[in-house]
């Protein structure tokens, strides 16, 4: 598969596309195709599947980057025939066969854990499910450290819940096992504990690991640096 490849940036839990916006606006500016979908954030199987399917109709070679929950989304959507590489930002590196829950549990919990909201959501024909959000005070200092509070604020209360029914879910696939992978460490993250995602790129034997001085929205305040992790992991794959 030949071509410059699109960008296809996946954001995670408790954000939305617009959490790129800042990396977004740097890939385009040097020319690159770039697509930033809203992720369902309803379960790590469906989520996975939707990304995939936008993949899919993407007309050449992809790289995939996702951002926390958004690592574990391209973990199992990677594997769609046009992905040739992925990125992990602040990310969720699953083995096969794991989920999120038993990723984390192998850690001590991070400054978020303290600070999760948990609300009923209805589901046509079946019992409610649960979304799960962070406390819209503690928001600004757990999830959007380092951002500019006034940004912080609006963040928080336009915050993209998740399902709780993603925690548990199983990653059927591990699409790092076959597609070369890079991936960035915000060692100041108080979202995900960084051992977690030490751990996980470590596991995956990934191509490079930056560690980066930087909270969990790493693509909101090292915007640059980001778009370089990217851009040299396309230098890369040729």
């Amino acid at each position: 598969m030949t071509g410059t490849p699109t960008i296809v940036l996946v954001h995670g839990a408790f954000a939305d596309a617009a959490s790129w916006a800042p990396v977004t606006r740097t890939l385009l500016d040097q020319g690159y195709r770039v697509r930033v979908p809203a992720v369902p954030n309803r379960s790590l199987i469906g989520d996975a599947a939707y990304i995939r399917s936008v993949i899919e109709q993407i007309d050449g070679p992809v790289l995939l980057a996702g951002h926390s929950y958004g690592g574990a989304v391209i973990t199992v959507a990677g594997v769609a025939d046009n992905v040739v590489g992925l990125v992990y930002v602040s990310g969720y590196a699953l083995a096969e066969g794991e989920s999120l829950g038993e990723l984390q549990g192998g850690f001590p919990d991070s400054d978020l854990a303290q600070h999760l909201v948990y609300t009923p959501f209805p589901i046509e024909g079946a019992e409610p499910g649960t979304d799960v959000s962070v406390e819209v005070d503690a928001f600004p200092e757990v999830f959007a450290h380092g951002v500019p509070l006034e940004r912080a604020e609006v963040l928080a209360v336009s915050q993209r819940p998740l399902a709780a029914l993603a925690f548990g879910e199983a990653a059927p696939v591990a699409a790092w096992a076959t597609t070369p992978a890079w991936g960035i460490v915000s060692a100041e993250d108080h979202t995900i504990n960084p051992d977690v995602e030490r751990f996980g790129y470590r596991r995956a034997g990934l191509r490079a690991v930056i560690e980066l001085d930087a909270p969990h929205l790493v693509m909101q305040t090292h915007p640059t640096e980001v778009a370089r992790v990217i851009t040299d992991a396309i230098a890369e794959l040729g």
